[in-house]
């Protein structure tokens, strides 16, 4: 019974068959139905070629970030890897590349415009090919019986794409950006940092317009004011010679504006927009401070050994040719957080780890393993705290490589998200400037921070066994600890900072120590 039962099964599908085959090769399909599945395959392969570009995390705890200026244009062709825009963020200014190569089809953002994280912010057609539109036509000429052939001349139009267009843009001869001079089209590039960026924006100046003077024809702010200047001179300049001529001396009452006081509102930069949100959580530490006088007499002599040798044995790949006091003293911070590794931990607030009651648990203490050792910089765009890596496994040279690599990006806007991150105790050297005592403020998710004062020439006894006092001149230095004091006690931070101290005042320790 279900072997029949079964073979009837099978002649029924094989009848169905057999009569939906007669009926497709009697009526073929309408043509509205071949029209509708050509629209849908046709709609189908344009949402495959046009790819939307996500703007990608460039950072920890970064949602949002300004767009500079852009390399390319709606039409322009670009190859994968080629650089699309550059952007700022909070921390750092970052070259966006592409990860197709297409033609671009369209910019959701224009310069100066806020880009969400995770967002589409460009459209690259992967199948396009701008070669092949931009390609001359050939048009038939008919001339008597002959027919000739000649190519279409293309009209200008503004929708043209610049010749830079590509990502590469052309420089003269001074290695500024074309089209510095007279600003016109979209295309230029002038090379400047976020501050001198929003300086002008601020003055409502076009920066294309200004020369640069800086290196790589960099625009600094200096041109900025001389920009202004030169345009406000022939309605403020003097009709005739006299006393008001003169140079008004600044710090003189007369160089000041007569009238009421004037108030002025100005938007904060990305910089200190970040610094504001930054201290404002920082302040959240209770902070204890903690100073200390240390004499630089010995390392000065050696910092002037080693810079004979470096100054005869030539310079290499990579290496400083001149040694600062900074890397000596970032080299003992870290020696001394081998023996304190509290002042290298941070402090975890938000646990979410249960107890196996289902409350959570309380702070707890991170310790980590390496020294990334922040330092604070003063620079165009204000202060950064580029991070030098695991400080532990390099020595003096290493250490001031990397401060140099880091500072120079520092000045030409060019430190990367990496750069700014994963800090885990900061340095800030403020005696380059001025001052001798500071309180610094301790970062967040850091415990300790160190600030050094100006180093200056004292009289002192000198207190050699067996020697009759005598006066001698030593170079001393003022450090200044700030710590967390939720975890760090007084006496914990008096025994680190005694072991910098011998550091610092017996650099031969560090030969010892060498890894």
């Amino acid at each position: 019974m279900f072997l029949n039962q079964s073979s009837r099964v099978v002649r029924q599908q094989w009848r169905v068959c057999r009569n939906l085959s007669r009926r497709s090769l009697a009526s073929p399909l309408s043509p509205q139905f071949s029209l509708l599945s050509a629209r849908a395959f046709h709609a189908s392969r344009s949402l495959l070629a046009v790819k939307p570009v996500l703007l990608a995390d460039i950072g920890e705890g970064i949602v949002e970030c300004e767009i500079i200026q852009w390399f390319v244009e709606p039409g322009a062709r670009v190859e994968e890897f080629s650089p699309l825009c550059e952007v700022q963020s909070d921390k750092a200014s970052v070259d966006i590349t592409s990860r197709f190569a297409g033609v671009v089809k369209k910019l959701h953002y224009d310069a100066g415009e806020m880009a969400k994280v995770g967002k589409p912010f460009i459209d690259i057609d992967i199948e396009g090919d701008a070669a092949a539109e931009d390609a001359p036509k050939p048009v038939e000429v008919k001339e008597g019986a002959s027919v000739v052939k000649a190519v279409e001349t293309a009209v200008p139009s503004s929708h043209t794409p610049a010749p830079w267009s590509n990502g590469v843009v052309p420089v003269n001869e001074n290695g500024s950006g074309l089209g510095h001079a007279n600003g016109s089209g979209n295309g230029n590039r002038a090379v400047a940092t976020p501050a001198v960026r929003h300086l002008a924006k601020e003055l409502g100046i076009d920066i294309t317009q200004i020369n640069g003077t800086g290196k790589n024809g960099r625009v600094q702010k200096e041109d900025i004011h001389r920009f202004v200047e030169a345009k406000k001179a022939p309605a403020s300049a003097p009709t005739t010679p006299g006393p008001s001529s003169a140079v008004a001396d600044p710090f003189s009452p007369q160089a000041s504006s007569i009238g009421s006081q004037q108030e002025t509102p100005v938007a904060l930069t990305r910089t200190q927009e970040m610094m504001f949100k930054t201290m404002t959580r920082s302040l959240n530490i209770p902070h204890f401070l903690y100073a200390d006088e240390i004499d630089f007499s010995s390392l000065v002599e050696l910092r002037t050994r080693l810079n004979k040798v470096l100054a005869k044995s030539g310079l290499s790949d990579g290496q400083v040719g001149k040694l600062s006091y900074l890397p000596f003293i970032i080299k003992a911070v870290s020696m001394s957080l081998y023996k304190y590794p509290i002042l290298n931990a941070r402090v975890d607030l938000d646990s979410s780890s249960s107890n196996g009651n289902g409350s959570s648990s309380k702070p707890t203490l991170v310790m980590r393993s390496q020294h990334n050792i922040g330092v604070a910089m003063d620079t165009p765009s204000g202060l950064l705290v580029p991070v030098i890596k695991n400080v532990g496994s390099l020595n003096i040279l290493g250490v001031a490589a990397e401060l140099a690599r880091l500072q120079k990006a520092a000045v030409e806007g060019k430190l990367s998200p990496q750069d700014m991150s994963g800090g885990t105790i900061t340095v800030s050297n403020i005696g380059n400037i001025g001052g001798t005592y500071l309180s610094p403020v301790v970062v967040e998710k850091e415990v300790a921070i160190l600030g050094i004062g100006r180093m200056r020439t004292v009289p002192a006894f000198s207190t050699v066994p067996g020697e009759e006092d005598r006066i001698v001149k030593k170079q001393v230095c003022n450090f200044s600890w700030s710590a967390d004091h939720r975890v760090v006690d007084g006496a914990t931070m008096a025994r680190a900072a005694e072991v910098v101290r011998t550091i610092v005042e017996e650099p031969d320790v560090m030969v010892m120590h060498l890894r």
